[in-house]
Order: C-alpha cells, then structure tokens, then sequence
C-alpha cells in the first residue's frame, strides 16, 4: 500500500484513533485526516501531530467534512458513544453519524471500509450500547461497499480516559481500592498497541467482507488486572471487596452529580455478566506479534511520551 495514500479517521480522536495515530505514522503513512467532534480531545490530537489534517466537526451533521473523502484510499470507521445515560448520543453518534459517512464513502466512490466494531454485538447484555453498535455494524456489512469488520473486546492503552485508564488514574488518587463482590468475572482485554497494528494489517491486506472478533489472548480475572495495575505502578492503595448492591448504589448515586460518569450501572452490570469471547489466531491472520499483558501495561501506564495524555470524557 502505497505511504502516500489518502486515510481518513471519521471518530478518530478517542481512544483507539489517538493510538492509531501513533502506529500509522510510525509505518510510515503520512496522509491522515481525522475528523472528530470533541472539543478537547480533537484539539489535542492536533497538538501532538501537527503534521497531519485534523477536523473538528460533528459526523452526525453533514457539512464540509465530507468533501474531505475525495480521493480517499481508505475509510477507518472509529466512531463510537460508548457511555451515556440516554439512548439520543447513542443513536446520534453510533448510528446517524454512520449512515453519513456511508453516504459520504459512496458519494466519492471511496474503495474501501476498516469498521471497529465490538465484541458487545455477541454479548448477552441489553444496554444502548450494545444495541446501537448492533446496529452500526449491520449498516457497514449492508453498505455495499467492500469492508473489513473487527469486533475487539474490552481494549486498554495510552490516552484511556475509561477503563482500565481512569482505574488506574482512581486507584493513585484513593486510599482504598473498591471491588464488587468477589472480582472473579473473567476478561479477555485487548492491548490497543497490538489492535491498531491489526488494523493496518486489515487496511493493507484488505479482507473481503470478511468479520473478525479481536480477543485478548490471555483470559485475567477483573480483580486481578487491579492487582497489575497496582503491581505496575507501586502504589500502597488497599484493594477492598464491597457487595454488589453497595457498589451499584456508590455508582447510582455518583450518577447524580456526573451527567457523564466513567463508569455506569449498567457498565456494571455488563461487567459481571460471563461472557466468554472467541479467540482466533489473529496474531497468524494479520502477522501481528501479541503482546504479553504485563509488558502491554508497563507500556500503558509508564510510557513516558503517552502516559500522561488523558482523553475528556
């Protein structure tokens, strides 16, 4: 694939797309365009790669951002809500914003879609979430042009602002660590390091209308992944087991004063529900080394360039 080809980033400043960033010029492409609505996290992308084009504009409204598909050689759909306390962000941002970008791809005969979608659209919880990405997916895979599909499970890297990110940024912050009930729900986290070389495998490679499902190959209890963050950054910070139902309650009621919380009820919910993802050998199918999980948070978390740029919510 040529260096010099033309890829866009439509959501391209939250998590995976600020990592993405980082991998894709490290390859050595040099033509990326983002377009993302967020007023702190855009500008910051901007701030440390000013040598790429970086729009602050709302996917879910048509305007000039689509004429920035001209000539595209490669679409990288990033776009997601992933919290909330109602169902509007979710169907704005997953659904509505996804629908103009596939106007957008057929309108400049853009050749080709990369979807990161998520394992949530197997999973057995009933939430905004899960149903909006349901949706999101169903329209790439219907769009009629040729795509690529990944499906990755609960991701952790530099500029986290949820997950394991704000988990370890709390547990610096407090003396006393809560855990619901026993901690033992099982997880398959995905290193975005290793993600986001899977996915420039995909755009090169270019699978046809194929979807995969990105599992994290280790399997690690939630409760043991706070033990490796604890371990990894060497705080003193005492890991304490609260009821299900107190930890809900501390969640509800810390709702009331976030209208934006980092972690939810129904977050909760869907973190003690027993999902057990598929593994395949993304590793062979994409050429991708993996990264062992205790290397991959070290690298996270102690990484002197990226650690300490944290995302908004």
């Amino acid at each position: 694939m040529n260096k010099d080809a033309k890829i866009i980033l439509p959501g391209g400043a939250g998590l995976v797309g600020q990592n993405l960033v980082v991998f894709l010029k490290k390859a050595g492409f040099n033509n990326l365009v983002v377009i993302d609505k967020h007023p702190f996290n855009t500008p910051m992308l901007a701030r440390l790669h000013p040598d790429i084009t970086v729009i602050e504009s709302d996917l879910a409204d048509k305007d000039e951002w689509q004429k920035q598909f001209k000539d595209a050689d490669v679409i990288i759909m990033l776009q997601a809500q992933i919290g909330g306390l109602t169902e509007e962000p979710f169907i704005r941002n997953n659904i509505i914003s996804t629908q103009n970008v596939i106007d957008a791809c057929k309108q400049y005969n853009v050749p080709y879609i990369v979807h990161i979608s998520s394992s949530v659209v197997e999973s057995v919880a009933n939430d905004y979430y899960t149903e909006s990405k349901k949706k999101q997916e169903d329209m790439v895979i219907n769009c009629g042009i040729p795509f690529c599909v990944l499906r990755p499970t609960l991701m952790f890297g530099w500029f986290d602002r949820k997950h394991l990110g704000w988990l370890s940024r709390f547990m610096q912050k407090v003396p006393v660590f809560p855990i619901p009930s026993h901690g033992r729900f099982m997880r398959q986290p995905l290193y975005a390091g290793d993600f986001c070389n899977i996915i420039i495998s995909a755009m090169q490679k270019r699978p046809d209308n194929e979807v995969y499902n990105i599992t994290g190959r280790e399997q690690i209890d939630y409760v043991d992944i706070i033990r490796l963050i604890k371990k990894t950054l060497g705080v003193k910070t005492w890991i304490v087991h609260i009821p299900y139902w107190l930890f809900w309650l501390l969640l509800k009621t810390y709702a009331i004063f976030d209208r934006d919380p980092p972690f939810t009820t129904s977050q909760l919910k869907a973190l003690t529900t027993h999902d057990v993802f598929e593994v395949i050998p993304w590793w062979d199918i994409f050429d991708v080394t993996p990264t062992p999980i205790e290397d991959a948070m070290k690298e996270t978390l102690l990484n002197e360039t990226y650690s300490k740029n944290v995302l908004k919510f």
